[in-house]
């Protein structure tokens, strides 16, 4: 990933746009990992799950994220960057979101609850990347709900459910988030290759959030 960093200038465009890319996301998840005033080890090693960064590399990549997690200052830049180049990669040009942007704000996330829970400054912060992001609420809350206790309806909202939501309907968009979260389609859009990583870890939340629902459902609808 940041070995094309030393040829950005003479890489071809798509080169270039990733290496930007990796960059900012690289900036942006160490401003996050200090939104709550400390960046712990846990954070630390979070991003080093999501970047699996070449040993030669390491260097590099280290002091870009010592740099940036110094303070929270520019990440509003860095979150517009991101958007601004997930939406040049859109071959129709469209001005709506891209679908990288949600795997972004999923990795931010899944480096947020590396300590054991998100503090209210990084949930600030995650909103605000959202809302630059052109991110909706409801899928806010849908990203948050993979990461975040939010009581005893979480399999409703990871799988972007509502209570009193029939079986077989239950099902149906639980099969259709599966197929628009398989960890392929995030190379598809555009991604670098580790976010591969966090696809894997939506999938395995979205799997495991409708175990227990098809547990709930499908003794509701017996007893029924």
């Amino acid at each position: 990933m940041i070995e094309a960093v030393r040829t950005y200038f003479e890489g071809d465009a798509e080169t270039r746009r990733r290496v930007a890319f990796s960059i900012a996301m690289i900036a942006l998840s160490a401003k996050m990992a200090k939104a709550d005033g400390i960046v712990s080890q846990h954070e630390v090693r979070a991003f080093q799950d999501i970047f699996e960064v070449p040993e030669k590399e390491a260097d590099h990549v280290s002091r870009l994220y010592n740099l940036a997690k110094q303070d929270v200052a520019g990440f509003e830049s860095y979150a517009r960057q991101i958007a601004s180049l997930c939406r040049s990669s859109q071959q129709n040009g469209a001005e709506e979101p891209c679908g990288a942007l949600s795997d972004v704000l999923d990795g931010l996330f899944y480096i947020a609850k590396a300590d054991g829970y998100v503090h209210d400054k990084e949930m600030q912060f995650l909103r605000r990347v959202a809302e630059i992001f052109g991110i909706e609420e409801d899928e806010f809350l849908l990203i948050a709900g993979r990461h975040v206790n939010l009581g005893p309806s979480d399999p409703y909202a990871v799988l972007g459910l509502t209570r009193g939501v029939g079986f077989t309907e239950a099902k149906q968009h639980y099969r259709k988030l599966v197929r628009q979260n398989h960890p392929d389609l995030v190379i598809a859009r555009g991604m670098p290759y580790e976010f591969q990583k966090i696809a894997n870890h939506r999938l395995a939340a979205i799997n495991a959030a409708w175990a227990t629902l098809e547990k709930q459902l499908g003794q509701h609808d017996y007893a029924g």
